[in-house]
């Protein structure tokens, strides 16, 4: 295979990591701007999103870059546990800024104000929204080509940030164009309630690798199913799994003929390995062989 084409997809991880970190610091300046001239909280609400991209973008960036540096000597099962560990702090940040946009939002229902230049606020959510769509569109272009998982989850938080962008775009309409000022508040209270659910779905999947959760059945399953489909693998059990960033560790053992050859075992878990991580690219799989009939699965097994 050529060298240049193992290396295409980081080189699109990379430009789409640091295309959504641009596209994040160009918004974070416009809406701050359109902030501090209408003083609408829904645009509050926006800023304080994309500074969240930021963030965000900033620690996907960090987190690819670890992601894709081999395994070494002091890290012999790679640097995939930094981005659960970026996703806790991501986690944390996310669910202060929300309460501190739920508490701006409040004030503005005890007392409201108006919106102030409300066509150069509204001019500037609606390049956001185009600035937005057109980064998760290279995004996905991205997405199918390398199958990343940090860029994929990056992409589904931009694509929630187009549906924001509309719903403060809708604010300003109501609040600036009708006089509707609770408008204002009540689009950013509904924003604050996205950015806690976001930030609770960040906290448990980073909690879930960190705590080294096994995959989804259905993922076991599958794994199972690979492996059962040799000719020669008469049983398998201790089926281990867990993720580490973009990595998956697998490890089970299987059961063969007693009377085969060392050499031929050692065929057949290799041909096994190869089934495994056909279909699970990001895999490193480790397999024991027994012979069959000799070993008892212990009592933990889930398969």
């Amino acid at each position: 295979m050529d060298a240049s084409a193992d290396h295409a997809p980081a080189r699109l991880m990379r430009t789409a990591a640091i295309a959504s970190l641009s596209v994040s610091v160009f918004l974070v300046v416009i809406k701050a701007l359109a902030y501090f001239g209408s003083h609408s909280v829904s645009v509050l609400a926006a800023l304080t999103d994309s500074a969240l991209d930021l963030f965000s973008s900033t620690l996907n960036l960090i987190a690819i870059r670890s992601a894709l540096t081999p395994a070494d000597a002091e890290h012999r099962f790679g640097h995939g546990k930094a981005e659960p560990l970026a996703g806790l702090a991501q986690g944390a940040f996310i669910a202060g800024s929300a309460s501190f946009l739920i508490v701006q939002a409040i004030n503005r229902f005890i007392t409201p104000e108006p919106v102030e230049q409300g066509s150069v606020a509204l001019a500037v959510m609606i390049v956001s929204l185009v600035a937005a769509t057109g980064l998760v569109a290279y995004q996905r272009h991205v997405v199918r080509k390398t199958g990343s998982l940090a860029v994929s989850a990056d992409s589904a938080h931009y694509a929630t940030d187009i549906l924001t962008n509309v719903g403060v775009i809708i604010a300003l309409i109501l609040a600036a164009g009708f006089k509707m000022e609770l408008a204002d508040p009540i689009i950013a209270v509904l924003v604050a309630g996205f950015l806690l659910f976001s930030a609770w779905n960040v906290f448990r999947q980073s909690y879930d690798q960190l705590m080294d959760r096994e995959l989804p059945d259905e993922a076991r399953a599958k794994v199972r199913s690979i492996v059962m489909a040799h000719g020669e693998v008469r049983n398998m059990h201790d089926l281990r799994t867990r993720a580490s960033g973009i990595n998956t560790f697998i490890q089970f053992h299987i059961e063969l003929d007693p009377a085969i050859s060392l050499m031929r075992a050692h065929e057949v878990s290799d041909q096994v390995e190869h089934e495994v991580c056909a279909a699970f690219p990001h895999a490193e799989v480790i397999i024991h062989q027994d012979p069959a009939g000799v070993e008892t699965p212990p009592a933990l097994e889930r398969t």
